[in-house]
């Protein structure tokens, strides 16, 4: 009787996995995926991303500058100067913005073009300056940062960045 009993017991027990366990499975196969799909995105273009959202921070702080001082200010990218990628012309001494790129030296150089035949932004002192835009390459990357004029400097989007 007892073995009757033991041989039930058994034959009730597990045969397979429960829903619980297939879903919990499931749910860690998804997490694994998502974290490979984050890791495998493209380095060269996320520094490049930071560089522009860099750049756009320093515009806009030299673009305040100039309408606090009531000075004319014009950012050119430059590489005459030894560790200088861009300087900005018009500011006082006393103002201390950086001139090159965050980005390692064993990294491929950013290269700033403006678009207009210029090579200069100019960043004030009037509010109103005119839509002008730069394009930061490094290898087959590029980012494009511009302004309408009246707006803030921003990072465009990808269908903005081919003239």
């Amino acid at each position: 009787m007892r073995r009757r009993l033991h041989r039930r017991a058994l034959q009730g027990a597990s045969c397979g996995f429960t829903l619980i366990e297939l879903l919990v499975v499931v749910a860690l196969v998804a997490l694994a995926s998502a974290g490979v799909g984050l890791a495998l995105r493209d380095g060269a273009q996320e520094r490049l991303e930071r560089e522009a959202l860099r750049l756009v921070s320093l515009l806009e702080s030299a673009r305040g500058q100039a309408r606090a001082a009531a000075l004319p200010v014009v950012w050119r990218p430059t590489s005459e100067v030894p560790g200088q990628a861009f300087r900005f012309i018009g500011l006082p001494a006393t103002s201390r913005l950086p001139t090159r790129w965050l980005a390692a030296t064993g990294d491929e150089a950013i290269v700033a073009e403006v678009e207009g035949g210029r090579g200069v932004l100019t960043l004030g002192p009037e509010p109103l300056i005119g839509a002008q835009r730069v394009t930061l390459r490094q290898g087959a990357q590029q980012v494009s940062v511009g302004t309408d004029g009246l707006q803030p400097f921003a990072l465009l989007p990808a269908d903005e960045r081919t003239p």
